[in-house]
């Protein structure tokens, strides 16, 4: 036989048996599912809210105009620091002070007044006693001039004019009782007047205190939106009056930010908070809850639910303010912020990937009944229907869906109460995997794929 028909032969074999060989692996290979994998480790893990917002302080107050008039000095500027107390802004006070004037003379015009009404009442007293004295002394003249007319030792013309007299003086008596009674009306009308002029001096010294404006507190003007010679309005019904500036203290420092309504119910007063602030990229700050919103606010409109009358279906948050535990000088209310809110912690538990969880019905997880080569159909009941959540793991080369409880939720990974033990190997990929995966499909571990898509 030729040298060239034993290699021919010699290639044919072995391309045959390449073609059986590749034949079995395909055939090996067949319905062999390839996965990501991982181990079941203990982890610290800390559940967390994230919200957005923006930095207040935890205490300011809007200045109003108290008054209608024209701002005739500004003492501050914005961004000042100020004490409690120091003059901040003055109105035009010309009729205010003139009207304070004026009702402090009618004061004290009254009170002039209630003086003479005074001394009329205390001379219409003396007057009293003294008529009751000339009274008594007319009537002890009448009486013995009496004894002597009845006696016939006296004239009658002596007996009448003791008469008169007394009767005279009897008058007087009464006349200086009703003289008393009058000073005594006009006193308590003068002390009237008094206390009328002393409520309207109140009055108008209240409105003249209106157009100065001082500090209720230390502070800084965080806003100052008029400029002197600006008039300005009170507020009335249905209309805000002007806001000549806003004075914050900035000692407390707070975080005001919207958590979803979904999250609202893990965050409590003072769980631990980390603080970024947009406008200082790299740095955190510590905080603390403080205060937690009882009302939801419908996210599109920035209403609370009690002020709106129909009901809505939108999406809703609650407030919730952060205190910072430590926060810069530098801080500036309104700068956007975003705290992330610490709900709960857990040292050293099991742990899996949040994309290892996965949903199945627990009809399909159960072995199917065949009759012969068909199988038998069943009607699906409610039990079978109910879904089971669990992880895929892998027990020789098969992925075995195993029922778990879990816990808390972390950044990336979850934490499993039951159902799996420290280093079982679960299936962590790929997402298009885990959705269609079947319990006890044969699987094969290729963990590069995940590298590559890591470094993709």
């Amino acid at each position: 036989m030729k040298n060239w028909k034993k290699i021919a032969i010699i290639g044919g074999i072995v391309v045959l048996v390449l073609i059986v060989a590749g034949a079995v692996i395909h055939q090996r290979n067949a319905g062999v599912v390839t996965v990501q994998s991982g181990k079941v480790l203990k982890q610290d893990l800390a559940s967390v809210v994230t919200a957005s917002g923006e930095i207040k302080p935890l205490t300011y107050v809007n200045v109003g105009a108290n008054a209608f008039g024209k701002i005739t000095k500004l003492y501050v500027q914005e961004g000042e620091h100020v004490k409690k107390g120091q003059l901040l802004a003055q109105i035009e006070n010309v009729q205010p002070e003139a009207n304070v004037a004026g009702m402090r003379a009618g004061l004290q015009a009254a009170e002039g007044d209630a003086t003479a009404a005074d001394a009329a009442y205390n001379t219409a007293l003396a007057d009293l006693k003294r008529a009751k004295a000339d009274a008594d002394r007319a009537q002890l003249d009448y009486e013995r001039a009496e004894g002597l007319y009845k006696d016939r030792l006296i004239a009658k013309a002596d007996y009448d004019l003791k008469k008169a007299n007394w009767e005279m003086a009897a008058s007087g008596v009464a006349q200086a009782k009703a003289r008393i009674v009058q000073t005594k009306a006009q006193r308590d009308a003068a002390n009237v007047r008094i206390n009328q002029a002393r409520a309207q001096l109140t009055s108008a010294s209240d409105v003249l205190s209106k157009t100065i404006y001082t500090a209720p507190y230390d502070g800084i003007i965080t806003n100052l939106p008029v400029r002197q010679g600006e008039t300005v309005v009170i507020g009335i019904q249905n209309a805000p009056g002007s806001t000549l500036m806003t004075l914050a203290d900035m000692s407390v420092i707070t975080a005001e930010v919207k958590v979803d309504e979904t999250d609202i119910v893990n965050v409590k007063m003072n769980q631990p908070a980390e603080v970024t602030i947009d406008a200082m990229p790299g740095k955190t700050f510590k905080g603390h809850v403080t205060q937690i919103g009882d009302n939801a606010i419908v996210r599109s409109t920035g209403l609370a639910t009690t002020q709106t009358t129909t009901g809505s279906q939108e999406a809703k948050d609650f407030k919730v303010v952060v205190t910072l535990d430590d926060p810069p000088e530098n801080l500036r209310p309104g700068l956007s912020t975003t705290a992330k809110i610490t709900t709960a912690t857990r040292n050293a538990v099991l742990a899996v990937p949040i994309q290892a969880l996965t949903i199945r019905q627990k009809a399909d997880l159960e072995p199917k009944k065949k009759k012969g080569d068909v199988e038998a159909a069943a009607p699906v009941s409610k039990k079978d229907k109910e879904e089971l959540q669990g992880v895929f793991v892998i027990r020789d080369k098969k992925a075995e869906f195993v029922k778990v409880d879990t816990g808390i939720t972390g950044v990336t990974d979850i934490e499993v109460t039951e159902g799996l033990k420290q280093g079982d190997e679960i299936v962590t990929g790929s997402y298009k995997v885990l959705r269609t995966l079947k319990n006890g499909a044969s699987v094969k571990v290729d963990n590069n794929v995940k590298a590559k898509e890591t470094e993709s």
